[in-house]
């Protein structure tokens, strides 16, 4: 059907509509009050004339949409929509576990405080996402030196004997040996939470009152933990600019425009003192600022985030009601949405805008030093191109056994983790690298039809296989063989020292990438920048082959050594590493705690613990 006959059956209602190219690809999705006034916005002569909005439409060949009943389903349609299609025009926070948040297990009877990257409905608090891991890091420093949470895993937690060392120094208050009770480590946790959320003030007042009454208990000793508590976090709130005299909790948030780029500003104020910021960057499309600020509020706040009383904006939005609707039933009391043209509010707003325009000068900054560097790299191995995309290939195994291969990407020098992958060897016994490299790269590069391969794939400028001359050959056969070219090849491997009897003949030459055709490789050099980048990379893909071919072979082990004990079958080996966590975990326990698992009696669980007694020792990588 033509563009214009869709037009023309929109109807005047609520939804969300979804515009598509010649091949079916989502290019944009919006949310409207009146689908049929804002979509022929986009096609009419006297509608949006921006650059970006016209470019939108000529490149839009479909439109779907869909009906809700108000402004407000739309709105979380559309979130569900912009997660399952990730258009390409749309503004997108980048999944939660791209970021870091802090977590607190409050399903567990003694809760504890994590770094997480993965945000799921399993009963847990989450604060967050940030952008550093290190400040969250940090956070939980302060937190656990005055509100002593446990961070140990299940396994670890179930079989402790003992106070750990983080009792010793005093960032855990060892509710795994039973040295404090649920109630007094559940009053830790809701202290952790109000400090989280910056109820500073609360927090303060309710500490006080324990202090006054423990002291008037004679209980000098607990009174004085309280009184340190109260200190530290008093000297942190000093730390802290006092930007507005109302204890109000805000979000504050500048957009700015430059170069192609779009930075988002956030301040965030608790009880009117300026407790974090983060910043976050998108490519600019060219969209209208009231599109782009929409979508990304209503991306922002989904999930467990903490929503203040009042959002500033710097421009109000179209659907400003309908997301403080949202947000005032998240929150359970009134939340007001402005954009303040005078008064503390629009000093707040020239504060975030200012921080803004400093982080993209900074990141444009960062680019800049990244393509120097790129293209420093592109003289010192030879390169035929800049390589913006480099991938990166290692094989892990022992004997043979367990072998995986992994693939590391890195885009303009800096890690893509999301182009991460890995690969389980099929088909091969023995140690045979080449083989193993060669299956990699085959299934790797093999999966699109030639003259797709490059859009399909999204082919790296530069291919970096760790080994020699071998692995260099197979590597150049497999792109030969499947009709690739125009990327760069390197291996990068260690020389090795020259012995005879005994004798060191020649050292060890360091580190060399050998190129086709070419004899001689290229010696790294200790600190050069383009040869420091070339070991990181090898470093990371290192990592990764290692980590998982570890775990594979932890799981390879728990499943051979348990099953070779009668009685043993799947399902209770499966309740034994979901109790314990891991092959550790169950050697670990105890014969009264092993019979705590369905099915587990006192004589098999007797048999448990002399099998592990003489399970094989794992070799490492």
């Amino acid at each position: 059907m033509e563009i214009e006959e869709k037009l023309k059956k929109l109807p005047d209602l609520p939804g969300v509509y979804i515009m598509k190219d010649r091949a079916g690809e989502v290019l944009y999705i919006g949310k409207a009050k009146n689908l049929k006034s804002r979509v022929r916005s986009y096609f009419q002569a006297t509608g949006d004339g921006r650059y970006a909005v016209r470019f939108l439409a000529s490149k839009t060949e479909d439109i779907d949409y869909i009906v809700t009943a108000n402004e407000k389903e739309a709105l979380f349609l559309e979130d569900t929509l912009l997660k399952q299609h990730k258009p390409r025009y749309n503004i997108r926070l980048k999944d939660s576990k791209t970021y870091v948040s802090i977590k607190i297990t409050l399903k567990d009877r003694f809760p504890k405080i994590l770094v997480t990257r993965q945000i799921k409905k399993d009963g847990s608090r989450y604060f967050g996402p940030y952008v550093s891991a290190r400040a969250v890091r940090e956070t939980i420093k302060f937190i656990r030196r005055i509100f002593p949470l446990c961070t140990c895993s299940a396994s670890v937690f179930n079989n402790r004997v003992r106070p750990c060392l983080d009792y010793q120094l005093g960032i855990c208050s060892a509710p795994a040996v039973g040295l404090i009770s649920v109630e007094a480590y559940r009053e830790l946790v809701d202290s952790a939470i109000m400090f989280l959320e910056g109820r500073n003030t609360v927090l303060l007042r309710s500490l006080r009152e324990k202090m006054k009454e423990a002291s008037a208990s004679l209980d000098f000793e607990k009174a004085a933990g309280f009184r340190d508590r109260i200190n530290a976090i008093e000297e942190m709130l000093e730390e802290q600019k006092v930007v507005t005299h109302r204890r109000v909790d805000q979000d504050v948030f500048a957009l700015v425009r430059e170069e192609g780029a779009i930075a988002v500003q956030t301040l965030f104020i608790r009880e009117g003192r300026l407790v974090n910021s983060s910043d976050f960057h998108f490519p600019d499309a060219g969209l209208p600022d009231e599109e782009v600020l929409s979508s990304f509020i209503a991306q922002f706040y989904r999930g467990a985030r903490f929503v203040p009383n009042d959002v500033i904006l710097p421009l109000k939005t179209d659907d400003a009601a309908v997301l403080e609707e949202w947000l005032t039933e998240k929150k359970g009391r009134k939340v007001t949405i402005c954009a303040p043209s005078r008064g503390d509010k629009l000093k707040l707003l020239k504060m975030a805008e200012s921080n803004a325009r400093e982080a993209l000068k900074k990141r444009t900054e960062v680019k800049t030093a990244r393509a120097v560097l790129l293209d420093e790299l592109k003289k010192r191995l030879h390169l035929s191109r800049t390589p913006v995309k480099t991938e990166a290939f290692d094989i892990s195994n022992i004997g043979g056994k367990q072998a995986v291969g992994a693939m590391v990407a890195f885009r303009d020098g800096a890690p893509e983790k999301g182009s991460y992958r890995l690969y389980r060897i099929k088909g091969l016994e023995g140690p045979d690298d080449y083989a193993m490299m060669e299956q990699v790269l085959s299934r790797r590069y093999g999966t699109a039809e030639a003259g797709e391969r490059d859009e399909a794939l999204d082919m790296p400028d530069l291919i970096l296989v760790d080994g020699g001359k071998g692995q260099l050959n197979i590597a150049v056969e497999v792109l030969k063989k499947l009709g690739i070219t125009g990327v760069d090849v390197r291996a990068l491997a260690k020389d090795k020292p020259i012995e005879e009897g005994g004798v060191r003949l020649r050292l060890s030459r360091g580190e060399r990438v050998f190129q086709p055709n070419v004899k001689d490789p290229v010696l790294l050099k200790e600190g050069s920048r383009p040869d420091l980048l070339v070991r990181r990379i090898r470093d990371e893909v290192h990592r990764f082959a290692v980590g998982y071919h570890r775990k594979l072979r932890s799981k390879g082990m728990a499943f051979s050594v348990l099953d070779n004990v009668p009685g043993i079958g799947a399902k209770k080996r499966k309740a034994l590493l979901d109790r314990f966590g891991d092959l550790d975990g169950v050697a670990n326990a105890g014969v009264e705690e092993l019979k705590e698992v369905d099915g587990i009696t006192g004589a098999l669980a007797a048999s448990i613990k002399e099998a592990l007694k003489v399970r094989p020792r794992a070799e490492e990588s």
